[in-house]
């Protein structure tokens, strides 16, 4: 395969695998925007959390809330959303005192209430500590939302809603990670400040 070959074969298995995700997610998608929005208008936030690139990740879906997506649409308030990935210091002194599985479930333990939505990005679905963050949220009374590859993994089944994202590439995977988190970043938009009627 030579490198033109190479970067359309890519460009058509990211277009392909967005389109086959989205005809049959839009509904989990919806699902999902409707419990955050519905959390944060009752008070709650968002914890987001992931590992290496979906570390990444949690950290823009969380800009994007805290500051605003799209610069077109008229200003709002702040949507309380926290990355887990963000703090070294938190992030170094649990890992090197009891252990890295516990780096978000004890950021969950301290931060999360019940009413609270914990949002886990994995492209495996069985990230370790994702699935620990997972369990604690759930024994708290967080609400969750996981944002998986492959078939969705351990975590599918522990997670209130699952959008799991049908492929092995991680870099596939990524990159419709990084689309739902835009929709949800409107649809949770729209859902607390609708547009006007007649715009």
């Amino acid at each position: 395969m030579t490198p033109t070959e190479r970067i359309l074969h890519a460009v058509e298995t990211g277009i392909e695998l967005k389109r086959r995700f989205f005809s049959a997610q839009s509904t989990e998608i919806l699902r999902a925007a409707t419990v955050m929005g519905q959390a944060v208008q009752k008070g709650g936030k968002l914890l987001i959390f992931g590992n290496g690139g979906s570390a990444a990740d949690a950290q823009h879906f969380a800009a994007e809330l805290v500051h605003r997506l799209d610069h077109t649409r008229p200003e709002r308030p702040g949507i309380p959303a926290l990355a887990l990935t963000t703090d070294s210091s938190t992030l170094t002194a649990i890992a090197n005192d009891a252990s890295f599985l516990q780096v978000y479930s004890r950021q969950i333990n301290a931060l999360g209430r019940a009413g609270d939505v914990a949002v886990g990005i994995s492209t495996s679905g069985t990230s370790k500590n994702i699935v620990e963050a997972i369990r604690q949220a759930r024994t708290q009374g967080l609400a969750t939302v996981g944002l998986l590859g492959n078939d969705g993994g351990t975590l599918r089944d522990l997670v209130d809603v699952a959008l799991v994202v049908p492929h092995t590439n991680t870099p596939r995977v990524q990159e419709v990670h990084l689309l739902i988190e835009h929709l949800l970043c409107e649809l949770i938009e729209d859902f607390l400040f609708p547009p006007e009627q007649n715009s």
